[in-house]
């Protein structure tokens, strides 16, 4: 990957709050075009990551790159490249959506910005809705004003922290759609997101905790590095079935997800016979047995073993439940 397709640089990125170090040596590259996300829980590092590469905190070590741009030393010229969706955005309730983009438009310095609303508007489907209060918008439909606002000085690397949380399923597909589309278009999109169903759609995904990368790859060659068949079990009463199963032989990892169980077996276990043995186990214990099946890793179950095993590499006690 060369210097001039690099959107996004972060070389032994630290951060530190007080004595807390929220992001702990972190480097990775983002490249032209890609769709990246940060995946981990509260505190893992990833708003900061953020933060420091939108110029809005300046590290404590390493260093950030955003356009090629230094975001500390450089921020307004980071600002006119780099759009950002947090959360939060502040949109104004007492503007019409046509206000509102043209405010962003007035902020950002945009010239001649009364085509381009034209066309965020057709692309967010808000056309007939653009003199409507943005207080009066749905919340799906505020998140798609504030990335019509976030879109109008045409930015080259887009960073969203969190966009979809709050926004119902339909909202949350439609907006994905949309990035989908914004991507194919050449934009460079970097984001955050609590939900790892979602980060299955980003090209390459860094899984961080406690500031630190646990791994970075495609979701694919994430799952299939987990190197270890699941068996997905339901059955009630749910606490007796996991104690059953967690004491059972070849059995070498068991998560709750839900009313789920998802149970890693030995390396070089016979999925097939363990998903027959463990099915018996639980009926003649007396369980309601729901289902037994093998299932392929999820991201979600990828995030929980690197955790797990960053945890036992610090011999710290198990904190995944």
């Amino acid at each position: 990957m060369s210097d001039g397709e690099i959107m996004l640089s972060v070389d032994g990125l630290v951060r530190r709050y007080g004595d807390l170090v929220a992001v702990d040596g972190l480097s990775l590259a983002v490249a032209r075009g890609e769709m990246f996300g940060l995946i981990g829980p509260d505190g893992a590092g990833k708003s900061t990551t953020l933060r420091a590469a939108l110029g809005l905190i300046q590290p404590h070590g390493g260093s950030v790159r955003a356009c090629g741009l230094d975001p500390w030393r450089q921020r307004r010229a980071v600002a006119a490249r780099v759009g950002y969706l947090s959360q939060r955005f502040s949109l104004y309730g007492d503007l019409t959506v046509d206000e509102n983009i043209a405010f962003f438009a007035e902020v950002h310095g945009v010239r001649d910005w009364r085509p381009r609303r034209e066309a965020l508007l057709e692309l967010v489907r808000l056309t007939p809705f653009r003199a409507r209060l943005a207080d009066r918008l749905s919340g799906g439909m505020k998140q798609k004003l504030a990335l019509a606002c976030t879109l109008i000085h045409t930015p080259q690397l887009l960073v969203l922290d969190e966009p979809t949380t709050g926004v119902d399923p339909v909202s949350r597909r439609d907006f994905w759609k949309l990035l989908a589309r914004l991507q194919r278009e050449g934009l460079t999109v970097v984001m955050t997101t609590p939900y790892l169903d979602e980060a299955e759609r980003c090209g390459r995904v860094a899984l961080l905790d406690r500031g630190r990368l646990l791994a970075l790859d495609e979701p694919g060659a994430l799952r299939r590095g987990l190197g270890r068949s699941l068996v997905e079990i339901v059955a009630r009463p749910r606490e007796r079935a996991a104690a059953l199963l967690a004491a059972a032989e070849g059995v070498a990892d068991l998560e709750t997800f839900g009313e789920r169980l998802h149970v890693a077996l030995a390396a070089g276990r016979d999925a097939t016979a363990d998903v027959v043995r463990l099915d018996a186990l639980l009926r003649a214990a007396g369980l309601d047995v729901r289902a037994v099946r093998p299932v392929e890793p999820s991201l979600e179950d990828v995030f929980v073993a690197r955790v797990r095993a960053a945890q036992d590499a610090r011999g710290g006690a198990r904190e995944v439940a």
